[in-house]
């Protein structure tokens, strides 16, 4: 065996076992969820498969809590691409006034602990009103999610050269026309990670969720927090609503994985 192939399967080797050190947690979870729940407690794949532990996490409260992270979530990824994309525009195309020192406001942003901020943040939806409300998950996870996509899309609109946008504009392009019809194609498969990225931390997030939310406006993470009780963990519950919360996420992510790659892997060369 020649050392180029040696190194190839040496390589292989280790993503291999990077990828099963990776997986191994989502996929004790998923076994977890099919366990009684006094055999969850014993680590070992070995035991009686049932689908109790499903058919106590799916109930109307799941339902409802299902519902509400579909909406927010969707609304966050809307309302942050429509803000986002053309403020990245902008910044990269348009001439404005300390450009670099806006970017990095939108990207320090992203540096803040959410803890630092609860108490303000909860005494100003208390006084209006938006406590246990969609309204307030939306606003709060769109406030967070912009600055994220700002950072990922402007690397992406500033991989494409100038003399492009100089060349529509010869053609009689309006920067809307070349913003819509030249730019967003472009960058398309970027968009869609950008898009998918801030899907998953919507979808994913507890801390402001169970901070803001009781009853009515609960998401998936917070309904799985409510097997964590007084009496103990119910690690069985929590791995079968874990395992359906993942689902849709996993799902997208396998549509979406030919531009995800190609969106990640974007900004990594020029020219």
């Amino acid at each position: 065996m020649s050392i180029r192939k040696l190194k190839r399967l040496l390589i292989c080797i280790v993503v291999i076992v990077i990828a099963l050190i990776w997986f191994f947690p989502i996929f004790y979870m998923v076994i977890s969820s099919f366990k009684p729940e006094a055999q969850v407690v014993v680590p070992g794949i070995i035991f009686n498969p049932t689908l109790d532990n499903y058919r106590e996490v799916f109930s109307d409260t799941f339902v409802e809590c299902l519902r509400n992270s579909v909406l927010v979530t969707l609304l966050t990824v809307v309302i942050t691409t429509v803000l986002a994309v053309p403020a990245s525009y902008a910044l990269v195309f348009v001439r404005l006034k300390n450009s670099d020192s806006t970017y990095f406001w939108f990207v320090s942003t992203t540096f803040l602990p959410a803890i630092s901020v609860i108490t303000p943040v909860y005494l100003i939806f208390q006084r209006a009103q938006l406590i246990d409300t969609p309204l307030a998950l939306v606003l709060l996870y769109s406030g967070s999610g912009v600055p994220l996509m700002v950072w990922l899309v402007t690397n992406y609109f500033r991989e494409i050269p100038m003399d492009l946008v100089e060349a529509a504009e010869l053609d009689g392009c309006t920067k809307v026309q070349t913003f819509f019809h030249i730019m967003i194609p472009l960058i398309r498969n970027g968009l869609v990670s950008a898009m998918l990225l801030v899907f998953i931390t919507t979808w994913n997030e507890f801390f402001f969720a169970v901070t803001l939310t009781y009853s009515d406006s609960a998401t998936l993470p917070v309904y799985m927090s409510k097997f964590m009780t007084q009496q103990g963990y119910f690690w069985g519950k929590m791995s079968a609503a874990g395992t359906l919360i993942c689902l849709i996420p996993i799902i997208l992510g396998f549509f979406t994985q030919k531009s995800l790659v190609k969106g990640m892997t974007a900004g990594a060369s020029k020219g």
